[in-house]
């Protein structure tokens, strides 16, 4: 008999008692976090190790970005989260790990000032969005993915502010790009303005510059023909 238990199969009608776990994890999340100023969320694979070119330019972008000021929030585990962190303190700010309980892959790193433990994939998802003011996407997979595509999705519903949203390395992003730009456009499933939310990078300088004048200037405020210049297919 198979006794893995999961997370929804544990909610039913008689063990409505775990909300009052949800709400501990978002008492929990706003405590700790209403405090940290401006934040950027990195997101990226588990599965590169410590040299890999990945790994390296997640810790150089977020050595950058804490240089700046900048809190670094990552979802607390090993790879390119670990990369973040691990760039943050380097770069004297705040070093942020989101932690989520799974049965593989995710073991907390160890370079994190910050560190909060989930049991809930939806409530740490609104710690990322509700404390950053930007998104970046290393190169990733289906978590990747999916944290992504939940931004931007939220973007182009206008459940939350037009907020700088960047993909970090064009070899690596563009073929999903592409295939937005041709096939899921021409079936009518997006608009071209879609499009236009997010970003492609590879100069990571200037994609610091721009996170900064964004905050500095509080770009999501703008109106979104003066975003037009956010293009995919171009780097910055």
């Amino acid at each position: 008999m198979n006794e893995t238990r999961y997370v929804l199969d544990e909610i039913t009608a008689k063990d409505t008692w775990r909300i009052f776990r949800i709400i501990s994890e978002l008492v929990d999340g706003f405590d700790a976090l209403s405090t940290i100023g401006p934040a950027v969320s990195i997101f990226g694979s588990a599965r590169c190790q410590e040299g890999d070119s990945e790994y390296v330019m997640a810790e150089q972008l977020a050595k950058k970005l804490a240089e700046r000021g900048f809190a670094i929030i990552t979802g607390g585990g090993p790879g390119i989260m670990e990369a973040g962190n691990r760039g943050a303190q380097a770069g004297g700010g705040k070093s942020i790990g989101l932690n989520i309980r799974l049965p593989q892959e995710q073991a907390p790193n160890r370079y994190q000032d910050v560190s909060l433990d989930f049991r809930y994939f939806f409530i740490r998802k609104l710690m990322f969005i509700k404390y950053a003011m930007a998104f970046i996407i290393m190169p990733g997979g289906f978590g990747s993915f999916d944290e992504l595509f939940e931004a931007l999705t939220l973007i182009q519903t206008k459940r939350i502010k037009r907020f700088p949203l960047y993909l970090v390395d064009s070899n690596y992003w563009t073929p999903l790009v592409n295939w937005l730009s041709t096939d899921v456009l021409k079936a009518g499933f997006i608009s071209p303005s879609d499009l236009k939310l997010f970003r492609l990078v590879d100069n990571l300088d200037e994609l610091v510059d721009f996170i900064s004048w964004c905050e500095r200037e509080k770009c999501w405020e703008f109106p979104d023909d003066k975003l037009d210049g956010i293009q995919p297919g171009k780097s910055l």
